[in-house]
């Protein structure tokens, strides 16, 4: 793996850190997270632990191009409409 690949995937890590850390916030001030206005949706937290608990077995790669799959850079980018069909694919996995 080079460098510049190892370097960006630190830089997703962080963003999708800061985001946990953003709703883990707005919690802590009262503040209902915004994906928990919509009913019967997955949450950005339980997706983003299903892609973790991925990650951790060795599949980070996959991970990465499932949500590229989406059209996007990362996780938070992927619309909470999309959730759904993302935990699907992940489940075959």
């Amino acid at each position: 793996m080079s460098k510049i690949k190892l370097a960006l995937d630190v830089v997703e890590d962080l963003r999708s850190l800061a985001d946990s850390i953003e709703t883990l916030a707005g919690a802590v001030e009262g503040n209902e997270p915004k994906e928990k206005v919509k009913d019967n949706l997955p949450t950005l937290e339980e997706v983003r632990a299903k892609l973790a608990s991925l990650s951790k077995a060795g599949k980070q790669a996959q991970v990465r191009e499932l949500i590229i799959g989406f059209g996007v850079k990362k996780l938070s980018d992927i619309p909470r409409e999309k959730y759904p069909e993302l935990l699907e694919k992940v489940e075959v996995m």
